[in-house]
């Protein structure tokens, strides 16, 4: 009986039964006055966003506009006002110009408004890792992978889209600034889950001194930008936007899973970062469906990070 109401779930959401029925109850949660975050963050938990309100409610998760409808307008003035002041003193400091691609200005806003920004941009950016801070370096990653993808992601013919991807990237740096000082846990958590799901694996990747040393860091920080397609991503940051950052723990568990047969032939760190950073369309929205249904069997989505962590392990270890 449960394998065939998974295959009806499974028909139903191909032809879009199931995308139809999430979108009317979003359409519902909608219209209350003021928007209930709380039960927002709910149905971005149980399902995945419809593209057509997903920028809207990202903005209004991420804090870009308020719960009052009403205000928007008025806060939207405000926060172009703050991005072209921004935007034109970097210009007018000649740090940025025309040139400039629009993840990197994304960049140097954020230092500028962080007072991070030194007037030789590219000294700073181009100086060794290990002369960055800490704290820059998550930013310099997170910010690049972020902006790059969420130019392709935030779906708009808005004459504004600059600006709202621009806000929207802050609302997911803000969200990352939460969560990178427990990734080192969220890296052994997978390591525990990946010698559970597939011990062959997790023994291959080990035995080549390969586990140990992917880049796991970095997947976290950018929340998997530029790995995962960007046709496949936004269905992982409808859950990071709500914070629910446990579950790139199991996009990474998943995505080593989902290439066990290539994993299998690698002999080496390199040939397994290959494989890693080519994944193809199809296969992205083939590992974000099973590592959001993996993470949903987790059991939990709603606790926070240092405790589901510490959950999830305790299960391996006994």
């Amino acid at each position: 009986m449960a394998d065939e109401r998974n295959f009806r779930s499974s028909y139903y959401e191909k032809v879009g039964f199931r995308s139809v029925e999430e979108r009317k109850s979003l359409e519902i949660l909608l219209k209350d006055r003021p928007f209930d975050k709380a039960k927002l963050k709910q149905f971005c938990l149980r399902f995945t966003v419809p593209t057509l309100y997903r920028n809207f409610l990202w903005k209004i998760l991420l804090g870009v506009v308020p719960t009052f409808a009403e205000s928007h307008d008025f806060i939207m003035i405000q926060r172009k006002a703050e991005f072209e002041d921004l935007q034109k003193a970097l210009q007018i400091a000649k740090i940025v110009n025309e040139n400039t691609k629009p993840h990197e200005v994304f960049l140097t806003m954020w230092l500028l408004r962080t007072r991070r920004v030194k007037i030789d941009l590219n000294a700073q950016l181009d100086a060794p890792l290990l002369r960055l801070s800490h704290k820059f370096l998550i930013l310099y990653l997170a910010t690049s992978k972020l902006a790059e993808s969420l130019c392709h992601v935030v779906d708009t013919d808005h004459e504004d889209k600059l600006v709202d991807t621009y806000w929207l990237l802050r609302g997911f740096l803000d969200q990352v600034q939460k969560f990178y000082k427990e990734v080192v846990r969220l890296q052994e958590c997978t390591y525990n889950i990946l010698e559970r799901e597939d011990p062959d694996l997790y023994k291959h990747l080990t035995k080549i001194e390969a586990l140990f040393n992917l880049p796991f860091h970095i997947w976290f920080y950018s929340c998997f930008a530029g790995t995962i397609s960007n046709g496949s991503i936004p269905k992982i940051w409808d859950k990071i936007v709500v914070g629910a950052y446990k579950i790139l723990v199991f996009v990474a568990v998943v995505t080593l899973i989902t290439l066990k047969r290539v994993l299998l032939r690698c002999e080496h760190l390199d040939n397994i970062l290959d494989a890693i950073n080519n994944i193809s369309e199809e296969t992205s929205e083939v590992i974000v469906n099973k590592a959001i249904e993996l993470w949903q069997q987790s059991g939990s989505t709603l606790v926070s990070m240092p405790q589901s962590i510490q959950a999830v392990a305790q299960v391996n270890q006994s």
